[in-house]
């Protein structure tokens, strides 16, 4: 699911982010608007043989099989694609005393009004940089932004695997290994995340519904368990990190179906090993207009199916609620959500997780650092929340 984060509430991101002056005719928040304002799925392609006029799946949007290293990589004719990792940190060994939360986001958009322009100034692609980290001591969240049209060494993404920069911000992979490198104002960290278990393909083998059209779909693959550890920098002070985290890489001709308003998504690194993804898109009433997700067992089960759930086999129940003093949204911050397999309750480690992206990607939504309980109450996992659609639909 699209994040986004920044740093200044009321300025708009600096003219200076962007590398070069923008085409005449096309000014930045135009292209900016061009880029991520296409949330729903485009009018469906009818069959052409006559034999039936059910819609069918956009060019791109149909089950194929997934190459790696190059699908690690960037995928330029796709209207959209992000690289998602988070995960929580400690400065010693325990493990139910996270001191921090992570979060690194890359998006890449496609301008598609630019893309017939042949000089090398046009914008045609641009990238944004998020992170973000919650203090769970000093009860506080801290984040940070980029964003620059693609090109002229400043920002890029590589089609043969997962290697994505923005300035001095980048996500690497080689050798079984991702480093993160962000540096902002407030938070610096250096981290190196290296796998231990196999990709996760979301959905049909990767190809993951996302609403009643079978064209309302992404291409979708996660990475649990990761392995995290290195340095953070926050308030002035360097820190040894170590701690667990969980990539998310995923591409698509659009955000949602034209009915939803917004989504509420779990990705949770169970603490024997397994993983646990789970999402909903809403309309604007509340109810599910499609759901689905995830469930991999931990390597101790015996089991080594992962089990991709129906729709139906989901329900996110509110428990507790808070509300915004920034945007007046009233979130769900503890949740029942049940599952074909069992039934947990989602918990934020700390209520005020908001982020506020008006002056960038448009949208103002919750997004941090919570812990998953078994039905019986016992600590089952810890990962993220991220709920959108509350403060407004989920539109530009």
């Amino acid at each position: 699911m699209p994040r986004a984060h920044v740093p200044n509430f009321s300025a708009p991101p600096s003219e200076s982010l962007l590398p070069a002056p923008l085409p005449p005719g096309l000014p930045r928040r135009t292209l900016v608007a061009a880029a991520l304002s296409a949330p729903l799925w485009p009018a469906l392609a009818q069959t052409s043989r006559g034999a039936s006029s059910a819609p069918q799946p956009l060019p791109g949007m149909v089950p194929k099989t997934l190459v790696f290293p190059r699908d690690l990589g960037s995928h330029p004719d796709f209207a959209i694609e992000w690289w998602y990792i988070t995960g929580h940190l400690s400065t010693g060994a325990e493990v139910g005393a996270p001191k921090f939360g992570f979060q690194l986001t890359f998006f890449r958009s496609r301008v598609a009004a630019t893309q017939g322009l042949r000089s090398a100034f046009a914008a045609k692609q641009l990238l944004f940089a998020h992170a973000a980290v919650t203090d769970v001591a000093g009860k506080k969240l801290l984040h940070d932004q980029r964003i620059a049209r693609a090109g002229f060494g400043v920002a890029q993404a590589s089609e043969l695997d997962t290697a994505v920069n923005l300035r001095d911000w980048s996500l690497v992979r080689a050798g079984g290994r991702y480093q993160a490198e962000v540096t902002g104002d407030e938070i610096q960290f250096s981290l190196t995340l290296t796998e231990t278990q196999p990709l996760l393909l979301q959905g049909d083998q990767g190809l993951s519904r996302k609403g009643p059209d079978p064209a309302q779909a992404s291409y979708y693959y996660s990475l649990p368990q990761l392995k995290a550890a290195g340095s953070l920098r926050i308030g002035g002070q360097a820190l040894p990190v170590q701690g667990t985290a969980w990539l998310d890489h995923e591409w698509s001709q659009a955000l949602m179906p034209p009915q939803a308003v917004g989504w509420d998504w779990i990705g949770m690194n169970l603490y024997d090993g397994g993983a646990l993804t789970v999402f909903r898109l809403r309309d604007k009433t509340g109810q599910a207009v499609w759901a689905g997700g995830s469930f991999r067992p931990g390597p101790a089960s015996g089991q080594t199916v992962t089990r991709i759930f129906k729709p139906e086999e989901v329900q996110f129940t509110p428990l507790r609620r808070w509300k915004s003093p920034l945007s007046q949204a009233d979130y769900p911050v503890e949740w029942t959500v049940r599952t074909p397999g069992a039934t947990y309750t989602v918990k934020a480690v700390l209520d005020n997780q908001e982020l506020d992206s008006r002056s960038s990607t448009g949208a103002i939504y919750w997004e941090g650092l919570s812990d998953l309980h078994s039905s019986q109450g016992q600590p089952a996992g810890r990962g993220y929340l991220e709920m959108t659609g509350y403060a407004q639909a989920l539109r530009l």
